[in-house]
């Protein structure tokens, strides 16, 4: 049992700080970086990367909707061209700053309503995965699994990685409970870690509505905006690893 486990990092702007990133990169195996777009600026996702490369931690670029008000968590209708322009962006600005401190992009993840939105949009996926073999066909991207991304990505040889969500709620179609809906995000770390182990051993996640859901997974995410992340985050890997798991990440 071999689980990479990440988490959503550098999502301060300017003088603001969202999370504790410094403690999260001791514990994650994966950083998920914001890329300016629903959160992070030039400095933020420097230190980011540099923090992250002095830990040995992977590197992803977090690619969003254009939407720093709405913390890229509002659907938006995007013409695919301009779509894939914008991914490839920040796919790039991120991995120039990576290199510069000595590390790089290893894998793309989208964040937060395009995560949800190219899970089940053909048009909007393919936009995402264009992006992707523009730059690099060789970087993986973070899905759900039964996203249509797979197929997307399996096209235009672009690998995918499914993943968990150990800190929130599944429907029983093995999609993610709205986050404007009581109960979508998870608090408690013993909660939490059982989760994620499960997870990791059996491949499976109790839904909302107590339905058993598959989830075939290589990465387990644990979200670093979240009251408490730095203790749900510890609470998991250390479950993990106690129930045998090796943590390494995929890329």
């Amino acid at each position: 049992m071999v689980i990479d486990l990440n988490a959503d990092l550098g999502e301060g702007f300017g003088i603001w700080r969202l999370g504790d990133d410094l403690a999260l990169l001791d514990i994650v195996t994966s950083a998920n970086v914001a890329c300016g777009f629903h959160a992070g600026d030039p400095v933020t996702i420097r230190r980011t990367c540099a923090a992250a490369v002095d830990r040995g931690v992977s590197i992803g670029a977090q690619v969003s909707y254009r939407d720093l008000a709405g913390f890229g968590r509002r659907e938006m209708e995007v013409d695919p061209e301009e779509l894939c322009a914008e991914v490839l962006y920040q796919l790039a600005a991120v991995d120039g700053i990576a290199r510069a401190m000595g590390g790089r992009v290893s894998y793309v993840k989208p964040h937060g309503a395009l995560y949800n939105r190219v899970c089940r949009d053909e048009v909007q996926a393919a936009a995402l995965i264009d992006a992707v073999a523009d730059y690099d066909p060789s970087l993986p991207v973070l899905t759900l699994p039964g996203s249509v991304v797979h197929a997307a990505a399996a096209a235009e040889g672009v690998p995918t990685i499914t993943e968990a969500f150990a800190d929130r709620a599944y429907t029983a179609a093995g999609t993610l409970v709205s986050r404007g809906l009581p109960g979508a995000v998870l608090h408690d770390p013993a909660v939490v870690s059982a989760r994620a182990v499960r997870m990791a051993v059996d491949g499976q996640v109790e839904a909302a509505d107590g339905t058993q859901v598959p989830v075939p997974a290589r990465s387990i995410c644990v979200h670093g905006d979240t009251p408490d992340a730095v203790r749900l985050a510890q609470a998991v890997r250390d479950d993990l690893l106690e129930a045998g798991v090796v943590l390494q990440a995929f890329a």
